[in-house]
């Protein structure tokens, strides 16, 4: 199953981002603008001579905005035109700052209010202190490394630490304060080869067990009969092994076999 659009954090802080129009649907690209760190120009040939990247364009006049992302596009930049997808190279999502940490949560552009929606339930999730946990694994990288000295071993052990109920679990507002005794005595994580059998080819069926072990997975090994909707659910970077040939050695690995 493709992705409709790739997500992506984009580093703003001192840049110029152009922002074109009038009216309050201008006025809050200003204000994500600025929030990032942003510097806001508000004449595209202007922003043009100064390099900007990105260009939000929100004219009430439908042929305004759509000559304005031709010669923004034209010139280079990355487009987005207030409430019309089609015109959008990219299109902002509803936010949730726990900094470090941020959440964003996108439609694509078909339902900003489907978006915020979504980001109010998860905002009564997150603790207020899920960016300070961010920030304690930030500082004990060092430590990571020595303890668990190749990449797929240091995730393996925080996947098993930030799980629900685990050492870490990120859902608890105290995170931060238990880094240094999971590094004491914390464990490796798991890894070996692991067996899915589907009762259907809807992924709600999966059991909790079955759909962490798709998240967390190095690599999956899955015919074409599997499901879209159930291999969606594995991780994005996953090795994707057709039966019958060679799986890798190490790690998780999840065989999936259909209903």
């Amino acid at each position: 199953m493709s992705l409709p659009s790739l997500p992506l954090f984009h580093r703003l802080t001192g840049q110029p981002v152009v922002v074109l129009g009038h009216g309050e649907a201008a006025e809050a690209k200003r204000r994500l603008v600025l929030r990032a760190g942003g510097q806001v120009i508000e004449d595209l040939a202007e922003g043009i001579d100064v390099g900007a990247r990105l260009a939000f364009i929100a004219h009430e006049d439908a042929g305004a905005c759509e000559g304005d992302a031709i010669r923004a596009r034209g010139a280079g930049l990355l487009v987005n035109v207030v409430d019309r997808p089609a015109l959008c190279d990219f299109t902002t999502p509803s936010i949730i700052d726990r900094a470090p940490v941020i959440v964003a949560v996108g439609t694509g552009g078909a339902s900003a209010g489907l978006a915020k929606a979504l980001r109010l339930r998860l905002e009564r999730l997150l603790p207020q202190g899920l960016g300070a946990l961010a920030e304690a694994l930030y500082g004990a990288r060092g430590a990571m490394r020595a303890r668990w000295p190749t990449g797929p071993e240091r995730r393996r052990a925080l996947d098993a630490a930030l799980e629900d109920g685990g050492a870490l679990d990120p859902l608890r507002e105290d995170g931060a304060a238990r880094v240094a005794n999971w590094l004491a005595g914390g464990a490796d994580g798991m890894a070996g080869r692991f067996v899915i059998r589907l009762r259907s080819g809807d992924p709600d069926d999966l059991t909790l067990r079955e759909a962490r072990l798709l998240g967390q997975a190095d690599a999956v090994v899955a015919g074409a009969d599997v499901p879209a909707a159930v291999l969606a659910r594995v991780r994005a970077d996953a090795m994707r092994v057709s039966p019958g040939e060679a799986e890798p050695d190490g790690g998780i690995v999840v065989v999936i076999e259909p209903a």
